[in-house]
């Protein structure tokens, strides 16, 4: 290993241990479960290795952690919600449909990425495409219940497709 590498593994484990244990308890506060807070430290952790961010460098390392974990608790919770609003519809369909425990991941893994897409588009694309896609509405009655004109449900609805298709194409490894 050469040197260079040898410090930057050093202070990546004075960071962890110096810094662990209170990014847990604030995790731990946020969440109110311990295993989840444990959980999202160590994808703290594992978000900054990725990162490449050399630790060295961290002038405000607890403002830099406190950010990287803000981000996946509100990933967190965001999953968690979408997964109870599936089992609450769910709970409404018959005991004979329910799906299989692959289709249910499946379905969960669908949703996630469904999300993800949503979150990446801007207020008014979203509402667009999902009046468009959920509501099934004309872009006619997209426009005047947002009160602009069609050309512009136009563009927000092509800002959501070519959106899309990036995600899409990024997932593909292309």
């Amino acid at each position: 290993m050469r040197p260079a590498q040898s410090r930057q593994r050093d202070a990546l484990d004075a960071l962890y241990r110096d810094h662990h244990r209170w990014l847990h308890n604030l995790l731990r506060s946020r969440s109110g479960c311990s295993e989840t807070a444990a959980d999202l430290a160590q994808d703290t952790f594992l978000r900054l290795l990725s990162r490449d961010q050399d630790p060295l460098g961290l002038t405000h390392p607890r403002a830099y952690l406190r950010r990287i974990a803000r981000g996946l608790l509100a990933n967190h919770w965001r999953r968690r919600d979408i997964e109870q609003a599936y089992l609450e519809a769910l709970r409404q369909r018959p005991e004979a449909l329910a799906p299989s425990p692959e289709e249910h991941h499946l379905v969960m893994e669908t949703l996630y990425e469904v999300d993800a897409f949503l979150a990446t588009l801007p207020d008014k694309a979203r509402r667009v495409f999902l009046m468009s896609r959920l509501d099934r509405l004309r872009y006619a009655e997209i426009g005047e219940r947002l009160g602009i004109s069609e050309r512009m449900v136009k563009k927000y609805m092509a800002r959501a497709t070519l959106q899309y298709l990036r995600l899409d194409n990024r997932g593909d490894g292309r």
